[in-house]
């Protein structure tokens, strides 16, 4: 299995009780909708396949996971802070119309006034909103994605343009 045949749900948080027991963080929205028989957690750069012994989710974003194999705290130690990945068969299929701002990233973000900014990178939930993240002259600015800044979308040409507040883009200049 490599990372192009899989797709990126979250990462191990730490472990939980002396048994092999770990948290899970899922970076995935559509957690929920997952079948986890088998995961693979990356290791220098390679996917290491993991049998699913045990999971329960969680309303936090989060799981306690269990694998076969790792049945004590020393064994688990080792995939903390590791990504976690599933094959692309396992991803849940959406509705076409189901757009959301994580749809976003790949996207060439083009300001109103000071034109091409850069790729957006990516896309952040915040408590009260959405942050964009873009690569723009070997920074990453942010700026929050709301209707009032979005003027129009192209899914075709995958182009994000905004009318960003007077002067955010200078700020990142100047640092």
């Amino acid at each position: 299995m490599t990372i192009e045949e899989s797709f990126y749900i979250g990462y191990i948080t730490k472990t939980r009780g002396l048994k092999g027991e770990m948290q899970l963080f899922f970076e995935f929205e559509d957690y929920l909708d997952l079948d986890f028989d088998v995961l693979f957690v990356e290791m220098n750069k390679k996917l290491v396949p993991y049998f699913v012994d045990g999971l329960k989710i969680q309303k936090n974003s989060t799981a306690y996971l269990n694998l076969e194999d790792v049945d004590h705290i020393d064994k688990a130690q080792p995939l903390i802070k590791k990504k976690v990945y599933l094959s692309l068969d396992k991803m849940p299929e959406r509705d076409p119309d189901d757009f959301r701002y994580t749809d976003l990233v790949g996207y060439l973000v083009i300001d109103e006034q000071e034109g091409e900014i850069g790729e957006l990178i990516h896309v952040q939930e915040m408590p009260q909103q959405f942050m964009a993240t873009v690569a723009f002259e070997e920074k990453e600015l942010l700026f929050p994605l709301n209707d009032d800044l979005i003027v129009g979308i192209d899914p075709e040409e995958q182009v994000l343009v905004v009318n960003l507040p007077e002067g955010l883009v200078d700020l990142y200049r100047e640092v």
